[in-house]
C-alpha cells in the first residue's frame, strides 16, 4: 500500500496524465470493513443482496468490484452493472473474495482525512438520493443508490493523493466563489469535472453517473435555463407554464439520472453551508424537479443529512448534520472559523509529564528513538492533532520521517531533498519557527515540498527546527487538523520545542 497512498512528487497537468495517475491508486478500506465483508463472504447462508448490504459501507470495496465487473463485461455486449450486487452475480463469489484479498486494508487511523472525508460525502449524497427521490421512482432504487454513491469516486483518488489540491479547491470555489475554471486551470490544469469524467468512462461506472458529468461539462446552458425557471419559488403556476411552453426542456429536467447529480450537489454544497448560494441554487432546481414547495424540500434534505450522520459520522470528520444545530447562517470555513479548543486538564497534565521527561538531567533516554517517541507524545498533549518529525542524513542533504500522529503510515515513507525547497533550507540552516495562516500560506506553501505539504491540508501549520551543537537535527510540523490554532496549544508547542532542544543536547552530552 506504501505506492498507493504516498504523497506524489509531481502534479499532472493535463488530462490523460490525471486519468492515468488515478486510474492507478489502490483505494484503501477499514480493516474492520475489510473483516466483517470477509466474514459475510465466508458465510454459505448469506445471499448476494445480503453480502451487497454488508458492503455499502465500504464504498472503495464497492467501487472495485462494480470496476472489475464492467472491465470483464466490456468485450461484451452486457450494459454496465448499475449495482453491486449485479457485480457480484457477474463475478462470482470465488472472484470476488479474491479481489477482497488485494484490497488494502489499514487501521482507521492510518487512512488519509481527506480520503474518508470525501467518502463520507458520497454516502451523505446516496442518503440524500434515496430519501428525495427513492419513493417517486422506487424501480429504479438501485441504479439511484449506487450511481449516487458512486458519483463522486474519482475524487477519492484525487483526495487520496492530492488533499491539498482538493482543498484549495473547495476554499476558493465554493468558499470564496472564486471562477471555478479560473482555479481549476491553475491546480489542475485542466477542468477538474473533465477528469471526473474521463475517469468514469475509463471505469464504465453506470450510466447515470456518466449521465450527470453530461450534464455539467456539456449541457450547462439548458441547467441554467432550468435554474432560472426553478428561483421563481413562489410562483409555481409560472414555473410550470413555462415547462409546458417547451417540452424539450421539461423532458430534460425529467429525467430520472438527474436524481444523481441534485443528490451529489446538495451533499458537496451542504459541506460549506444550508444556505449558501451554491446549496440554495440546488435545493430549488431539486423543488422543481419533485414539484414540491422549497421549504418541504429543505426540511426532508436536513432529515436525511441527520440520518446520514446517524450512520455514517465519526468524530474527526465533518458531517452537515452538524451544521444544523448551529444559527442559520453559521459557515463551516467561513473567515470566523472557531479555533481549535485548548487542551484539557488532563492532557495538560500529560504535556507536563512529558516535558519533565525531557528536561531530566542526567538524560532519561536510552536511544534517539525513545526520545522522539516522547517529544511526539508531548507535542500531541499539548494540543496538536497532526505531527511530523524529521531527521536529515548525515550529509545533511535530505530529511527522513521520524516521528508522526494522525497521519497515515505510508508517510513514513517520505524522503524530502533539502535543496528542492528554499523554506527548507532556511528552517534546516539555523533554528527557526513559522506560523502558516490564510494571510501567508499561498506564499509559504509555495515554496515548500508538495509531497510534505500536501500532508497537512488546510491554511493553518506550525513549523519548528531545532539544534544541537550548532546544527539543526530536527523538523516539527504539527497542525490541529488544519483550522484556526488554539493560542495556548501555541505557546505550549513553543514551549515543548524548547524542552526537546534541551533533551537533545543533554542526551548528546552523555557520558562525557
Amino acid at each position: 500500500m506504501a505506492n498507493e497512498t504516498r504523497a506524489p512528487i509531481s502534479t499532472p497537468t493535463t488530462l490523460d496524465a490525471w486519468v492515468a495517475h488515478l486510474d492507478a491508486v489502490d483505494l484503501p478500506i477499514p480493516q474492520t470493513s475489510h473483516a466483517r465483508v470477509f466474514k459475510t463472504l465466508n458465510d454459505s447462508r448469506r445471499s448476494l443482496r445480503e453480502i451487497a448490504e454488508v458492503m455499502q459501507d465500504s464504498p472503495a470495496l464497492a467501487l472495485r468490484l462494480i470496476r472489475e465487473a464492467n472491465q470483464q463485461a466490456q468485450s461484451s455486449l452486457s450494459e454496465p452493472a448499475e449495482s453491486l450486487e449485479v457485480a457480484i452475480n457477474r463475478l462470482g463469489l470465488k472472484r470476488t473474495q479474491m479481489l477482497l484479498e488485494h484490497v488494502p486494508a489499514l487501521a482507521i487511523e492510518d487512512i488519509p482525512l481527506a480520503y474518508r472525508q470525501i467518502q463520507l460525502i458520497s454516502q451523505h449524497a446516496a442518503q440524500q438520493a434515496i430519501g428525495l427521490f427513492g419513493n417517486r421512482l422506487a424501480r429504479l432504487w438501485q441504479e439511484i443508490y449506487w450511481s449516487s454513491l458512486l458519483f463522486l469516486s474519482p475524487l477519492w483518488a484525487l483526495a487520496l493523493t492530492h488533499p491539498l489540491l482538493l482543498e484549495t479547491w473547495e476554499r476558493r470555489v465554493v468558499g470564496h466563489n472564486e471562477c471555478a475554471s479560473k482555479v481549476e486551470r491553475q491546480l489542475f490544469g485542466v477542468p477538474l469535472f473533465d477528469i471526473c469524467r474521463s475517469l468514469a468512462e475509463l471505469w464504465r461506472l453506470p450510466g447515470w453517473v456518466m449521465q450527470g458529468y453530461t450534464v455539467i461539462t456539456e449541457e450547462r446552458r439548458t441547467l441554467v435555463r432550468v435554474l432560472h425557471i426553478a428561483r421563481d419559488t413562489h410562483h409555481p403556476l409560472r414555473q410550470q407554464q413555462l415547462l409546458d411552453a417547451d417540452p424539450a426542456l421539461r423532458r430534460w429536467l425529467n429525467q430520472p439520472a438527474n436524481s444523481v447529480l441534485l443528490a451529489n450537489c446538495l451533499a458537496l454544497s451542504a459541506q460549506q453551508g444550508w444556505d449558501t448560494p451554491h446549496n440554495l441554487r440546488w435545493q430549488y432546481v431539486t423543488s422543481l424537479y419533485l414539484q414540491m414547495p422549497l421549504d418541504e424540500v429543505q426540511q426532508q434534505a436536513h432529515q436525511q443529512a441527520a440520518s446520514s450522520a446517524r450512520y455514517h459520522s465519526s468524530p474527526d470528520l465533518w458531517h452537515p448534520a452538524q451544521a444544523l444545530l448551529w444559527p442559520w447562517d453559521s459557515r463551516r470555513n467561513g473567515d470566523n472559523s472557531q479555533a481549535a479548543p485548548p487542551p484539557s486538564a488532563e492532557a495538560l497534565v500529560a504535556w507536563r509529564k512529558h516535558c519533565g521527561q525531557l528536561l531530566e538531567q542526567p538524560s532519561a533516554f536510552s536511544n534517539p528513538m525513545h526520545l522522539s517517541t516522547c517529544a511526539r507524545e508531548a507535542l500531541q498533549a499539548c494540543g496538536m492533532r497532526r505531527v511530523m518529525i524529521l531527521t536529515p542524513d548525515k550529509t545533511s542533504t535530505s530529511l527522513s520521517v521520524n516521528q508522526i500522529a494522525g497521519l497515515g503510515r505510508t508517510a513514513f515513507d517520505l524522503t524530502v531533498n533539502i535543496s528542492d525547497s528554499t523554506a527548507l533550507q532556511r528552517l534546516m540552516m539555523q533554528p527557526a519557527q513559522v506560523r502558516l495562516t490564510p494571510e501567508n500560506n499561498a506564499v509559504i506553501s509555495a515554496v515548500l515540498p508538495y509531497s510534505l505539504r500536501s500532508l497537512f491540508p488546510g491554511e493553518h501549520l506550525l513549523l519548528r527546527s531545532l539544534s544541537n551543537n550548532g546544527r539543526v537535527v530536527m523538523l516539527i510540523l504539527a497542525d490541529q487538523g488544519g483550522g484556526p490554532f488554539s493560542e495556548t496549544s501555541v505557546q505550549a508547542f513553543g514551549k515543548t520545542a524548547q524542552c526537546i532542544e534541551k533533551a537533545l543536547n543533554t542526551f548528546s552530552s552523555r557520558g562525557r
